[in-house]
């Protein structure tokens, strides 16, 4: 998984946000629901205590202490509900305590008394040994006769806690699994969303300067990724609209200097031949002449590039297998190669039978074991391989030359780019044969490319589409 993807943060970012609201979702439900039934209990208490105080103590004096005693256990029972009762006289006397509950969750006897002192009910917490916990409300009551007396009301935790438990329980269990889902929902709904850019993206990236009429998918979707789709179509019509212009302004430049050049070479032509011509003379036309047949060469090399770019050039597609054309044309090379000591040698395995323009691909050929003996010192070596790779035609061109600078192989198929400018203009180059090689390759479906050591020779590598395979 991409860690540096949209799709990845967008989840991350949902995820950690999703945690952690529902993180403070749940202790706020947590602490809301305890501060809530402490509140009820303290409630509860408080009416319990109030009730002892206005049905039984209020007139203590007529009908006696006994008989309040009584009514608690009958009415309230404390050790049946497992609650807590007690009521003070002002002298600190106990009037009324209630006995040890069932569950023997707590002892009456160890909880502290109430300060006679206080004015106004409280609520406190008893904490005994053994762990337990009481919530205790504590009433000053006033009788008719002007008895002051307290009364507490208790009840043990052990209820709240449990309710709390289960939820933090609850919580625990369900929190981890409805995040689960939320954030595998969520990237699932992330991808939906960022399919169209998947697509946008890999009509992109099939978009090149020969087919820049293609446009890019628009989802009608009225959002920001309609809005780049539409973006990005008009731009590649301008791109387009560009390229064409540049294109035709190429082909119709090199169409017009064709003829003045062909009249030139034959006009310097016809001047060379004249009887009566001085050597020096001679040898000005003899140079001119050669500039003319090297300037009216990049003119067709032009000329052949912009319309194999524009789709133009004529394309004669037939069956016929790459090894014995690669054979065949080494062999026509080979006395190139011994003029300069070099070995020049080929290497098959087998029939690779391509579909396209069997001259095209001879240029292309040639153009690569040219430069591979121009640029291989005497006594050098260059290989020729033909075979099928991962269903392709592939043709490398090896040598032991001077090797390509690692900073000039991006720019080595550029047109009039040239490594060593002085040196390859010696030798007769314009820096347009492996444009021209790429330009046929790329019009068949292929693709070239090149690897390089500088002093230890250099690598060119055709791969074509097979006979069957789609292009």
């Amino acid at each position: 998984m991409n860690t540096r993807s949209i799709r990845f943060r967008l989840t991350v970012w949902y995820a950690g946000l999703l945690c952690a609201l529902l993180l403070l979702f749940g202790g706020s439900t947590w602490f809301g629901l305890a501060h809530y039934l402490h509140r009820s209990l303290s409630e509860s208490l408080g009416r319990q205590a109030q009730q002892i105080g206005e049905n039984f103590l209020l007139d203590v004096q007529t009908s006696g202490e006994r008989y309040v005693v009584d009514e608690i256990n009958e009415h309230y029972s404390p050790e049946q509900n497992d609650h807590f009762v007690r009521v003070t006289r002002a002298d600190g006397s106990t009037l009324y305590v209630s006995g040890s509950p069932l569950n023997k969750g707590f002892d009456p006897a160890q909880v502290s008394a109430a300060p006679l002192s206080a004015l106004r009910a409280v609520t406190r917490e008893e904490h005994l040994q053994g762990g337990g916990e009481l919530l205790i409300y504590s009433l000053p009551f006033t009788a008719r006769d002007g008895s002051r007396f307290v009364i507490e009301s208790g009840a043990p935790y052990d209820s709240i806690e449990n309710v709390l438990r289960g939820l933090l329980l609850t919580l625990a269990l369900g929190l981890p699994v409805v995040i689960a889902i939320a954030v595998a929902g969520g990237y699932w709904i992330m991808q939906r969303a960022l399919q169209p850019l998947d697509k946008i993206a890999a009509s992109a990236e099939r978009i090149t300067s020969r087919n820049l009429s293609e446009r890019l998918p628009v989802t009608p979707s009225g959002d920001e990724v309609e809005r780049l789709s539409l973006s990005l179509n008009r731009m590649i019509g301008r791109l387009d609209e560009s390229f064409q212009y540049i294109r035709r302004f190429t082909a119709d430049a090199s169409h017009e200097l064709r003829t003045p050049l062909t009249v030139l070479r034959g006009e310097l032509e016809a001047m060379a031949q004249r009887p009566r011509l001085d050597d020096e003379v001679r040898d000005t036309v003899g140079s001119s002449l050669e500039e003319t047949e090297r300037l009216a060469r990049i003119v067709e090399s032009l000329l052949a590039i912009s319309r194999l770019d524009a789709g133009e050039a004529q394309i004669e597609r037939i069956r016929f297998d790459l090894a014995e054309l690669i054979t065949t044309t080494v062999e026509q090379m080979r006395l190139l190669a011994e003029d300069r000591n070099i070995a020049l040698s080929c290497e098959t395995n087998g029939n690779v039978t391509i579909e396209g323009d069997r001259a095209r691909i001879k240029q292309v050929i040639v153009n690569l074991v040219d430069n591979a003996i121009k640029y291989t010192p005497e006594d050098g070596t260059v290989k020729v391989i033909v075979g099928v790779e991962n269903n392709r035609a592939m043709m490398r061109v090896e040598d032991n030359g001077t090797g390509i600078p690692a900073d000039a192989l991006p720019h080595l198929f550029e047109r009039f780019y040239r490594v060593d400018k002085a040196r390859s203009r010696h030798m007769g180059g314009a820096g347009l044969g492996l444009a021209i090689v790429k330009s046929i390759v790329t019009a068949h479906g292929g693709q070239v490319t090149v690897e390089s050591t500088e002093g230890k020779g250099s690598g060119f590598r055709v791969e074509l589409p097979l006979t069957g395979h789609d292009q």
